[in-house]
């Protein structure tokens, strides 16, 4: 998944409006204007779309983190901001929406995607791990579309983006 794609997702999931993701970056550490997330929320086809650069989605959702939890302990792991991957992306949801691991599973599950607590203990492993493993955007957007019958009502519409997304 593009870090265009995460946003809109996420965006969609918690049916929040673009100055709310505004203020979500700024509390993440980037500033940028309404306009400038319009253009990161467009789809790659759309005239006026701009890759999400990987510093304004790990703003993105270190705000998400800061607006549904709060600030840390001080004692929270920081990730470098020059690269993100699936389990970067995986991690941080899962912290700001505080889910265990069966909370991760009952997701996906009902996205129609089955993980042992043993396959998604994997994606949390640090990368030197023998175990590790890396999560796919299959995995990541099975994981999106399960948060989006968790938080969303059913007579919504269902997200465009993950409707014409291949699984």
């Amino acid at each position: 998944m593009t870090n265009n794609e995460v946003m809109i997702s996420v965006r969609y999931v918690l049916e929040i409006k673009n100055k709310e993701v505004v203020q979500m970056i700024k509390d993440g550490g980037v500033e940028l204007g309404v306009l400038d997330v319009v253009a990161l929320l467009k789809g790659e086809e759309e005239e006026g779309f701009v890759e999400c650069p990987t510093e304004n989605l790990h703003a993105f959702l270190d705000g998400l983190i800061l607006q549904r939890r709060g600030p840390s302990d001080g004692s929270a792991k920081k990730f470098s901001t020059a690269t993100i991957n699936n389990n970067t992306i995986l991690r941080k949801l899962r912290i700001a929406f505080e889910m265990k691991d069966t909370d991760v599973i009952a997701a996906l599950k009902r996205a129609g995607f089955t993980v042992s607590k043993g396959e998604l203990s994997t994606l949390f492993r640090a990368p030197t791990h023998k175990h590790f493993m890396k999560c796919g955007d299959q995995f990541l957007c099975n994981f999106l579309k399960g948060l989006t019958q968790d938080l969303r009502p059913p007579e919504k519409k269902p997200n465009p983006w993950l409707l014409t997304r291949k699984t």
